[in-house]
């Protein structure tokens, strides 16, 4: 006989650990998927994925392998920059999250993706003024999308408390890049 989990007592979620990648191109354009699977079916999302933790996989390795899958480009590990950790208490009541943010340094060529539409869902370039009128995660929207574009070129590592409503969130650190 298998316990059920107690949907109120969050020491028995099990975390996940994932990277999220953020691909611009020479526009500015920020380049998202359109996901057809879970989780957050129907919504967009920057690329991204579960490390495979059980051959021991870097959250670097995660993002170069994600963006490898999902856009098929060959991003060299010095033009992949880690921009944010984001942690997430019970999202969506179900998984505890550490979310390894990167943003790809150099800016995509239009040519370079060889393909929009995978099994994932179909990937689109977006104008960043408004990344936050797409259906997003609620966390994506409030908290990590605004992060990422203040401290773009920066860090930040944000804690986000998802057991109730309204979430909490705090900023634990950040920094933005210097002004040349």
């Amino acid at each position: 006989m298998t316990a059920e989990l107690d949907p109120y007592d969050v020491s028995q979620l099990p975390y996940r650990i994932a990277v999220l990648c953020y691909i611009y191109d020479e526009a500015g354009r920020l380049l998202l998927l359109h996901r057809k699977k879970e989780p957050n079916t129907h919504m967009y999302s920057p690329i991204g994925g579960k490390l495979e933790v059980p051959t021991g996989e870097s959250p670097h390795e995660c993002a170069r392998r994600e963006i490898h899958e999902e856009a098929q480009l060959d991003i060299p590990p010095e033009q992949l920059r880690l921009c944010g950790i984001v942690s997430e208490k019970a999202y969506q009541g179900k998984h505890h999250w550490l979310i390894f943010l990167y943003e790809v340094t150099r800016p995509i060529r239009a040519g370079e993706i060889a393909r929009t539409v995978f099994e994932e869902g179909t990937l689109e370039w977006h104008p960043v003024d408004s990344v936050h009128e797409l259906p997003i995660p609620v966390t994506d929207r409030d908290v990590m999308w605004p992060h990422v574009q203040r401290y773009r070129g920066g860090f930040f590592m944000v804690h986000i408390d998802c057991r109730e409503e309204p979430m909490r969130w705090t900023v634990d650190e950040q920094w933005n890049a210097p002004r040349a």
